[in-house]
């Protein structure tokens, strides 16, 4: 079996994170940055960053339409942070001219968790993950309002005492409020690898 090629959007945010997390649960990854290399892989990371500039760089690459249209054909994507927010149908609390490239069936609140000074980490139990909990960085993380009925929440969180997905999947796609490509536990990367595999 070929090795699949799972690119990176690098238009800003935690590249080389994710690649490393990436290669470690063995695919080969390449930088994205214009659509002739987002049409050559086999899956693609929305890395964390600043969901805004994301949004806005996609355009300025030439890269929004590219995007929507291998999101929509069945192009395994994992969302990170600010990639969940990207991945989202709906979000609330974005700026006025902020738009999503969507897929998943969610609504997403920017920023749920609070500003910088109010990030945290905590162990987290992932449905598909084995070998128990993940350690979940949260880095003024969105989180999920709402989900329809076709996606899979996988992991929530209590917070403001009620219970926020914060991993959720549906069909090919795959999204964490927050960044395991910090921690050095690469299994929700080889989650979405084995999803890049199936696919393939």
């Amino acid at each position: 079996m070929t090795t699949p090629t799972v690119g990176v959007l690098a238009v800003q945010g935690d590249v080389r994170e994710h690649r490393t997390a990436l290669e470690a649960a063995g695919v080969r990854t390449v930088a994205v940055r214009r659509p002739d290399e987002l049409a050559a892989v086999d899956g693609l990371v929305l890395p964390g960053g600043e969901s805004t500039t994301i949004d806005k760089l996609t355009r300025v690459f030439g890269l929004r339409d590219p995007l929507r249209s291998r999101i929509a054909e069945g192009l395994p994507v994992y969302g990170s942070c600010a990639g969940m927010i990207l991945l989202a149908d709906r979000l609330l609390d974005g700026h006025p001219q902020q738009q999503t490239l969507g897929g998943l069936d969610i609504t997403v609140r920017r920023n749920a968790f609070g500003r910088q000074v109010d990030s945290h980490e905590t162990d987290l139990e992932v449905a598909g993950v084995a070998d128990g909990p993940v350690r979940a960085v949260f880095i003024r993380a969105p989180w999920v309002e709402q989900a329809g009925p076709d996606v899979e929440v996988l992991a929530s969180i209590e917070a403001k005492g009620e219970s926020r997905p914060v991993v959720v999947r549906q069909g090919h796609l795959l999204a964490t409020s927050f960044h395991p490509e910090v921690t050095g536990d690469h299994r929700v990367h080889a989650l979405f690898v084995e999803m890049v595999r199936r696919a393939a």
